[in-house]
This record gives structure tokens, C-alpha cells and sequence, in this order.
């Protein structure tokens, strides 16, 4: 277990192997953030890398005050998966296709009400989210946004199992390796920035002393934010099951960007997850990129301490966004990136997005699962394969 646990400082530990390459800019972010007041221990896991200011990838407790800042612009970003009731033997590509059709455009009045069928507590939530954002006197226009992605690396994504490692844990659960599972990773998208950016206006990048005012006002509004990024991922799965006219059950929904009260090394403070699944939540998902596998994984309770109660939330970027499409321009088209090695799709129509999240510019996913695993922090449950990822409608691409 020692060989995948690397501890730069007292206050500093990496989850990773001695043969994983991680970026030195983000080992000094994570060696910086250790410095801020109050904070008690950082932890980078395997996904670890470079962000504004403050590393991705990473978890941080800190006592007597907390960051929002570290928390970052896309509060309660997570993944839910569901499983469907979509035989995968019986899955034609350009059909799903054709009928996802554009996920981008907002949900007019037809199919909000259409989506009740697929998910009746929508409505109730929705309105929920409408009185609480009028209450803290945000934008009720936000609420526009339910129900799509957004940019970045988020995705919906249709699985299929492709091996089954815990048959045991698998049978507890209401999934179903012959049909396929529905992956969303999205977040609270423009609400999250215009909490964040209110936030800094008025306070900087300092932390809030907890129990004043103004780290109240913060965690009411993070909280907010966290509510709008689960219905926003329920949204989203309710209008894919619609257009593909299929039924299907959550399996898991966490949330990887939040800060949370905690009571860690003997101490109560403050859990921030940048970028970090929760352990503490039971299964959840590690996906690898648009070319790779994913796995549902089970952490393995009794060691969640050494990891501050955080696993990767994925295979973690190893290329700047900015630098992506210099190096692959020549090497490919947007329209081979978009097949997978593995026979799948990836709709994305945005030709500078398509090269920003292209395989290449992430780790091998098993690289971050086996230094997890070696760390004796979780134990596979199964991997997955990607079937149809959707990304954008947004700019064609030739």
C-alpha cells in the first residue's frame, strides 16, 4: 500500500503509483494550498492535475474557515448513472442517434411536459429551485439552462458492461449488464460561475471564518447551487429516456465539487472536493475518456481516511485544453475522433471542443484505477464500455 501513497509534506499525501506521471505545476498548487490558513491536510488523488490557481483533482480539509474558491465556478459538478431498459444487443448506433436529436436546445413548455412521464418529481423540484433562487435573490432566468450539458469535459453517455469483476456487490444493485447504463456528468452551470464570481468580487480568494455571516450567506447559496446540479443531471436523463422511449431507474448520483462540514483526524472542519467522488457515498463511477472504459467501483470504507473520504472522478487531464489542438490537427479529423477504437460515437460538433477533449489528452484510465486500487481504496465492480457519448450539437464541424 506504501508504494501508492506518496507523502510530499505533513500536510501533503498523493494517491499514486511511483510509475504515474503527474504534472509538477499541480503537485506545487496542492503544496501552495496547504499553506492557506486554517488548512489541515491536502490529498491528491490519482486524476490530479493543474487548475486555475488551485489543483483539480484533489481534496482539502481545512478547520475554522473554508475556500470557496477552491470549490471553484461549477458548484455541485457530479455523475448519476441509470440503468435503462435498452437491450444493448439490440442497439443501432445512427438510430440513437437520430433520436437524441439536440440536446443543446433549452426545454420549451411541450416537453417539460412530456417529462413528468419519465420522472414525476420533476415539477415539484423544479419549482423548489425557482422559489429558492427568488428567496436568495438570484437570476430566476438560470433556470433556462436545466436540462442541458454544458461544454467542457461534460458528457451523457450511453454504457454498456463489458466485464463483470463483483458479481456479489453487482447483484445489490438494480443494474443490468444486458441493457444499457446512462452515465451524465454535468454540474449547476451558469449558476455556479455567478455565485462564485459575486463571492470573489466581494471577498477575493480569502476564506470565510466559519459561523460569520458572510460563510453562511456562501454555504446557503452552495447548497443552492448543489440542488440545481442534481435536478440539472435528472433533467438531462429524463429528455435522452424520452427521445429514446425507454424507462430506467438512478442508480447513483454524487457530487465531486462541493465543501462539507466534516469531522476528519479527530477534528470538525471543512471537506472540500475539487474534482473528487466522494467515498463515503457508497458505489460510484470512474470514467475513462470518450476512448477508453469506465469502471463502477466500490470504495473500501475502513481506508476513506487516508484519502480524505475522496476517489478520482476520472481518468484526469494530461495535455492543457489550449495545447490540444496543435498537437492533433494533423494526426486526425473531427470525424475520426469522432469512432472510438471500441466501436462507439461521440457527438460533438464543436470542432475546437472536439480536439480539447480527445483521448489522447487524458491518462489511461486504468493508470488512475490501479493506483487507486493498489492504495486499497476501492475494488471494481465492473467496466464499462462507451457506446454513444453526447458532447455538443454546437458548431459544425467538417
Amino acid at each position: 500500500m506504501g508504494n501508492f501513497i506518496q507523502q510530499f509534506s505533513d500536510r501533503v499525501s498523493i494517491i499514486a503509483s511511483d510509475r504515474l506521471w503527474l504534472e509538477d505545476a499541480a503537485l506545487q498548487q496542492a503544496k501552495t494550498t496547504s499553506n492557506l490558513p486554517g488548512m489541515h491536510r491536502v490529498v491528491g488523488l490519482p486524476d490530479l492535475h493543474p487548475g486555475r490557481g488551485y489543483p483539480v483533482g484533489a481534496a482539502f480539509f481545512s478547520v475554522g474557515r473554508f475556500y470557496p474558491a477552491l470549490v471553484g465556478n461549477d458548484i455541485g459538478c457530479g455523475m448519476a448513472l441509470w440503468q435503462t431498459d435498452l437491450l444493448a444487443g439490440k442497439a443501432k448506433l445512427d438510430k440513437m442517434d437520430k433520436q437524441l436529436g439536440n440536446l443543446d436546445e433549452l426545454v420549451d413548455d411541450d416537453e417539460w411536459i412530456s417529462l413528468e412521464h419519465f420522472d414525476p418529481a420533476l415539477t415539484g423540484r423544479v419549482e423548489a429551485l425557482s422559489v429558492a433562487l427568488r428567496t436568495a435573490g438570484l437570476d430566476t432566468a438560470h433556470l433556462r439552462s436545466l436540462g442541458t450539458i454544458g461544454r467542457g469535459n461534460h458528457f451523457a453517455e450511453l454504457q454498456v458492461v463489458d466485464q463483470i469483476e463483483c458479481g456479489e456487490t453487482l447483484s445489490k444493485t438494480v443494474l443490468a449488464p444486458k441493457c444499457l447504463q446512462l452515465l451524465v456528468h454535468s454540474g449547476s452551470r451558469g449558476l455556479g460561475q455567478a455565485i462564485l464570481s459575486g463571492h470573489v468580487d466581494e471577498h477575493g480568494h480569502s476564506g470565510l471564518v466559519e459561523g460569520e455571516p458572510a460563510a453562511l450567506a456562501y454555504l446557503r447559496l452552495h447548497d443552492l447551487a448543489v440542488q440545481f446540479a442534481e435536478v440539472n443531471r435528472a433533467v438531462i436523463a429524463a429528455r435522452i429516456f424520452r427521445r429514446l422511449r425507454c424507462d430506467a431507474e438512478r442508480v447513483l448520483d454524487v457530487n465531486h465539487n462541493t465543501v462539507t462540514p466534516a469531522h476528519i483526524d479527530g477534528r470538525q472542519g471543512w471537506l472540500h472536493r475539487k474534482g473528487a467522488t466522494p467515498s463515503d457515498r457508497g458505489l460510484v463511477m470512474l470514467p475513462g475518456s470518450r476512448d477508453d472504459y469506465s469502471y463502477l467501483i466500490e470504495p473500501v470504507a475502513d481506508q476513506g481516511a487516508l484519502s480524505l473520504h475522496s476517489l478520482a472522478h476520472g481518468a484526469g487531464r494530461k495535455w492543457q485544453r489550449t495545447d490540444c489542438k496543435d498537437r492533433l490537427v494533423r494526426l486526425a479529423t473531427p470525424s475520426q475522433l469522432s469512432r472510438t477504437s471500441l466501436g462507439g460515437r461521440v457527438i460533438c460538433n464543436d470542432r475546437a471542443l472536439i480536439y480539447e477533449e480527445a483521448p489522447q489528452a487524458y491518462k489511461n484510465v486504468d493508470s488512475v484505477l490501479g493506483s487507486l486500487v493498489g492504495a486499497g481504496l476501492a475494488r471494481v465492480v465492473y467496466r464499462s464500455k462507451p457506446l454513444l457519448t453526447y458532447k455538443t450539437r454546437g458548431e459544425c464541424c467538417e
